[in-house]
This record gives structure tokens, C-alpha cells and sequence, in this order.
């Protein structure tokens, strides 16, 4: 059975939804026969990155609100990644473009398991303050998962792999796809936010069993939206 998962490194909900998803893949017993495909979703691709400023005051400045007011709001994510073992630190969190990074999964694909990448890279933005954009940190973090880091570095200086980030995307729009994480099992069942783990846990059995009617049905909870609203 395959799931494809759309998701954004920079997205707090598709970290939540990820550790969430994995704790319903632990108790499901076909879990060996699962095949897990990472999709690319750019919440803002034309986003500049930004060492200067925290995740917290971009958001105040793109969206004109008061830093108390969003405080809260990201207080809301905070307190749900600490119920799935995840500390967010947006004070730290550097507002980076995503792109590179997800050219890095990509390139990734068929030299190791692409979920330790991703779950590195989730780390890194929301809770280490790391540079997502940054060529030299994305070496060094893909050669601990045992990557090549000449080839990794040489890849990141051209364009490679842009073409599937953006194939992915198109995928995601002919969906329907406007927020993430979203989640799609076997081409017919869809599941977007974080949704709590029994909820993955009772889709992940009825898509096994087959007793799915025919279109994507979607349940839906807390995500991040193309507009960047979380």
C-alpha cells in the first residue's frame, strides 16, 4: 500500500502530523507493507530568506499583526508538538525558503530512507534555528545520514531536482491540494492536517481492507495553508 505525504519543511502542523502518522504506522500491523513516498509543498516559494529576523516577526511583518497576537497563535503549534515529544523554538527558527531543501529529498530518493532526511530537516528549522537555505549546512546534514557530501554540495549549485519539486506541486494542485500535511493512501483516500493518531490508525485499516468509496474522502484538522496561515 502506498501513502504519498505532501508537507513543507517550514510547516509546524506537517511535523506534528508526521510524528502523529508514525505513531498509528507503529500499531498497524501491516505497517511492513506500507511504502511511504515524501511529496514537495512549497508553502511560499517566493519567500527570501532571512538571518536577521525570527520566524515570530517575519509573520508579524507579512501579515501585519502584533507580535502578542502572534505569539499566542504560535503558541497554539507549540503546545501541540509537545504532546508528540517536539519543542518548537520560533524565536530561533529562521525564516528560509525551502526549495533547496526539498531538492535534497529528492536527490536523496534512491541512496537512503528519505524520511530521516526529512525528519532532520523538520528538526532543524523548528526547533535547532538552523538555516534550511544554507548549502553548507544542508552538506553537512546530509552527509551524517550518509550521503556524499561532494556530490550533495555539486547538486545544490545547479538546479537539479527543481523540476520534481515543482511535479510534485502540480500533483498537489490537480488534487485539490491547498494546505498540508495531506496525506493520500493508494490514489483514493485523503487525510490533510495534523489528525490525531487513531484517526490515521482507522484510515491506514480501511484502506487495507479496501472498503473505500470510490473519489478522495478527507478528513481534515490543523495545517498550514498555501497562504501561509497556520
Amino acid at each position: 500500500m502506498e501513502i504519498s505525504i505532501w508537507s513543507d519543511i517550514r510547516c509546524p502542523f506537517c511535523y506534528i502530523g508526521k510524528r502523529k502518522f508514525e505513531a498509528a504506522l507503529g500499531n498497524f500491523e501491516h505497517a511492513d507493507k506500507v511504502k511511504l513516498v515524501w511529496k514537495s509543498f512549497e508553502l511560499d516559494p517566493n519567500l527570501q530568506t532571512r538571518t536577521d529576523i525570527s520566524a515570530i516577526d517575519h509573520f508579524c511583518e507579512s501579515k501585519g499583526i502584533g507580535r502578542e497576537q502572534a505569539v499566542q497563535m504560535f503558541d497554539g503549534a507549540t503546545q501541540m508538538a509537545k504532546e508528540v515529544g517536539i519543542d518548537f523554538d520560533f524565536e530561533r527558527s529562521v525564516p528560509a525558503n525551502s526549495l533547496k531543501a526539498h531538492r535534497l529529498m529528492h536527490f536523496a530518493e534512491s541512496k537512503i530512507e528519505v524520511g530521516e532526511i526529512k525528519e532532520a530537516l523538520l528538526e532543524a528549522h523548528l526547533v535547532k534555528g538552523e538555516n534550511i537555505d544554507d548549502i553548507d549546512f544542508l552538506v553537512s546534514l546530509a552527509a551524517s545520514k550518509g550521503l556524499n557530501a561532494e556530490e550533495v554540495r555539486a547538486m545544490l549549485l545547479t538546479e537539479d531536482f527543481t523540476y520534481e519539486v515543482r511535479q510534485d506541486q502540480m500533483e498537489a494542485r490537480n488534487l485539490g491540494i491547498n494546505g498540508v500535511p495531506y496525506f493520500v493512501l493508494n490514489n483514493k483516500y485523503g487525510i490533510s492536517g495534523a489528525q490525531p493518531s487513531e484517526v490515521f490508525l482507522e484510515t491506514l485499516q480501511k484502506a487495507w481492507e479496501n472498503h473505500i468509496e470510490e473519489g478522495l474522502n478527507v478528513e481534515t484538522d490543523a495545517s498550514c495553508d498555501i497562504d501561509g496561515n497556520c
